[in-house]
């Protein structure tokens, strides 16, 4: 496997941009006026001012996005989140484990939505949400590739079966 790129997706801030500079020309063009040739637009109207700071911050941030730079670049020997601020370096021998699956609270169409890495020496996994890179499907690939050579996820519940097992209440007397 060599180095693969994926770079952070902008599709939502580009839509979210649009959708409020057309907005902003609807209401312009209903709320505007027609006199003698001239169309005259109206200012005075709170409703304007709050879709121009709508669309100025959906801007700064699109804007905000592209200048960071965000990507994720995943090697033979290690994981990097790479960004204009810098780099965060994570080596494959330094997983603990791998789990590749949904996030429990967010349902989309895709079949995988997030990889959780937890890190040996670190109280919190990683996630890595995988919707939010371009070619999700790539990524995913490059993630199972990775995870063949480390663990699984540890499971964290037990069945109630053992629960009931070890609770003094149901344990029967001989």
């Amino acid at each position: 496997m060599g180095t693969k790129v994926f770079r952070y997706k902008l599709d939502f801030f580009y839509q979210q941009a649009l959708i409020y500079l057309g907005t902003l020309v609807l209401y312009a063009g209903i709320r505007g006026s027609f006199v003698e040739d001239q169309f005259n637009f109206v200012f005075k109207d709170p409703i304007v001012y709050i879709i121009i700071v709508f669309f100025l911050v959906a801007l700064s941030t699109l804007f905000l996005n592209i200048w960071r730079g965000r990507r994720l670049i995943i090697e033979p020997d290690r994981i990097v989140f790479h960004s204009r601020a810098g780099e965060r370096v994570i080596r494959i021998a330094d997983i603990e484990w791998m789990h590749i699956g949904r996030e429990r609270l967010v349902q989309t169409a895709g079949r995988f939505q997030q990889v959780t890495l937890k890190l040996k020496g670190r109280p919190l996994p990683i996630r890595i949400r995988v919707g939010r890179y371009e070619r999700d499907r790539e990524l995913v690939a490059a993630m199972e590739e990775i995870a063949m050579g480390v663990p699984g996820r540890k499971s964290r519940r037990k069945g109630i079966r053992s629960r009931i097992g070890m609770s003094s209440f149901f344990r029967q007397e001989t």
